[in-house]
């Protein structure tokens, strides 16, 4: 048995909890458009971020959302932010808790940043509510 055929549980544990927060196709894709180069990476962040830190059990994952949103605003990563949104919803919190975590966004990070992430969270928001094709 190689490094590859060991068994992986925080891996194992990463890729389900990734794919029930921001969902199964997406992470599907993310790993299937995964190359040489970056798998090493994707593996890294299934592993470890979803898995060792999403798997914690000190916070619930409607909290790791509404946070995850806060630090997403502040390094200016929208496309991240805008899956964070996302999967902030399907955690379980409201849009008024997410307005709530943008306008303390406003304050600690300032007005510019909070526009931009009420603009990619209203974005999220339009997209869940346009109806099926």
């Amino acid at each position: 048995m190689d490094d590859t055929d060991a068994p992986r549980p925080l891996y194992d544990t990463g890729l389900a909890i990734r794919k029930e927060v921001i969902g199964a196709a997406y992470v599907e894709k993310a790993l299937a458009n995964a190359d040489d180069f970056s798998r090493p990476l994707q593996d890294m962040v299934t592993e470890y971020c979803w898995g060792n830190i999403w798997g914690r059990p000190g916070l619930d994952r409607k909290t790791r959302s509404l946070l995850n949103i806060a630090m997403l605003s502040a390094l200016n990563r929208g496309h991240e932010l805008k899956l964070h949104v996302r999967g902030a919803l399907t955690n379980g919190a409201t849009r008024e808790e997410i307005r709530e975590v943008i306008l303390q966004v406003g304050v600690y990070c300032g007005v510019p940043v909070a526009l931009e992430t009420s603009r990619i969270a209203q974005e999220a928001f339009r997209e869940l509510d346009a109806p099926a094709p």
